[in-house]
């Protein structure tokens, strides 16, 4: 009688809700059999060389450490798609409009440790319309997009771009506060998402071309005047200029053709005392056609860290990490099957200490097949490695940093990932 009872009730308040809005519950759950292997090099050799690169001396007493190897196994989650749990709506206003809004919060289901205990993926609400969607919150940036979807792995797995993986490091802020353990960072980078954002959306009917803007408030007090900022230490000073972003994304789609432009500039780093910011500037652009049973990706990104002087000419800035990187990616259907492949390259523009000046780069090769049982669950395998060259030191995302010190050289990075998604 009370399940009865309870059952009614719960029509009744779903009933109410659907006749102002719609409420979805979704989420993903994936877990996968992983594992992860980074090696490094000694390269060195007894020869000692002066500046200009010439054999200047033998040392007989020299012991080359060969390679070390650095791996481990894993039952993984989101190799394929990133799990999580979410709940969004919308609202019906009338007249065109509607209000909405998105919970998303990740989940560790390898772990069970992590869930509903932020909702760090994403947390807007939003009002649209003709003119388009006001959305405010924590959302993903523009600057992102082009790393994901014009990737066929997208930021999931050992197949994760790696132009992705290469962004992470010169977008993390100074200064950010640590997670709780278990409970995953709300600090950001400005990279994937930004909290504190006001975003517009350009409406779907302007005949295949899109785009949004997005700001980001940093939230820090101000100080006037200026020289009234107190320092939070001697050796960075004030950071009341960093979580600043400003990023924009414009592109056209229509039938097989998608293509899109993208900017972003994080404020990363401050130090008010020596009038020095520093940022994280962001320029990608993607394509892709798909032309029925294979469609072909690629991308294009700039990604520069700067430092830049109150009052100093352009020459008189710091440039910081700054590279190029390029992706051809391919997928592939045969069936109820996906056959998705990538290569990339990183470039980085500057070869701090090397004595020929050439440059460290990255090169990574991926394949995988994704197998649909049905329309929400699949099996899945990927495989990755990644070559440094040049004293570049990348890894596969998940997979252990290499070892850069001690006379050691990054080399090699391999991975793969067996396992199952389920959508809901």
């Amino acid at each position: 009688m009370k399940r009865s009872i309870l059952s009614i009730a719960t029509i009744s308040l779903t009933t109410a809700v659907s006749a102002q809005s719609s409420i979805q519950l979704f989420g993903v759950v994936d877990a996968s059999m992983s594992a992860y292997s980074t090696s490094s090099r000694d390269q060195r050799n007894a020869v000692t060389y002066n500046a200009f690169g010439v054999p200047v001396g033998f040392n007989p007493a020299f012991v080359n450490q060969g390679t070390v190897k650095l791996s481990k196994k894993a039952l993984a989650n989101s190799a394929y798609n990133q799990s999580r749990l979410g709940l969004k709506g919308t609202e019906d206003l009338g007249g065109g409009l509607a209000a909405s809004f998105w919970l998303e919060a990740p989940i560790t289901n390898d772990d069970g440790q992590t869930g509903l205990s932020t909702f760090s993926r994403r947390s807007t609400v939003s009002l649209s319309g003709p003119f388009g969607e006001v959305r405010l919150g924590r959302d993903y940036t523009p600057s992102l997009w082009n790393d994901t979807v014009f990737d066929p792995f997208g930021t999931s797995g050992v197949g994760t771009s790696l132009i992705f993986s290469a962004s992470l490091a010169p977008n993390a802020i100074a200064g950010a506060v640590a997670a709780a353990p278990g409970i995953p960072s709300v600090s950001n980078s400005n990279y994937v998402r930004a909290s504190n954002s006001v975003g517009y959306f350009l409406p779907g009917n302007l005949g295949g071309f899109y785009g949004q803007v997005m700001y980001t408030f940093h939230e820090k007090t101000k100080y006037d005047p200026g020289t009234s900022t107190p320092g939070r230490a001697a050796v960075d000073g004030n950071d009341a200029r960093t979580g600043r972003y400003v990023g924009t994304r414009f592109g056209y789609a229509q039938g097989p053709l998608d293509i899109a432009v993208a900017y972003g500039d994080s404020t990363v780093g401050d130090n008010y005392y020596a009038g020095a910011t520093t940022h994280t500037k962001t320029v990608n652009a993607g394509a892709s056609y798909d032309f029925g049973l294979v469609k072909l990706m690629g991308e294009l990104s700039r990604v520069r860290r700067e430092t830049e002087f109150d009052g100093a000419t352009f020459a008189a800035n710091i440039q910081g990490t700054s590279f190029r990187g390029q992706l051809l990616g391919f997928t592939v259907s045969i069936g109820p099957g996906l056959i998705r492949g990538s290569i990339a390259r990183v470039r980085y523009d500057n070869a701090p200490g090397r004595v020929d000046q050439s440059r460290p780069e990255a090169t990574q090769l991926a394949i995988g097949y994704v197998h649909n049982l049905s329309k929400r669950t699949a099996l899945y395998a990927t495989f990755a490695r990644l070559t440094n060259k040049n004293g570049a030191a990348l890894n596969l995302f998940n997979a252990p940093a290499p070892i850069a010190t001690g006379g050691m050289t990054p080399y090699r990075s391999t991975g793969y990932d067996f396992g199952i998604r389920h959508a809901f």
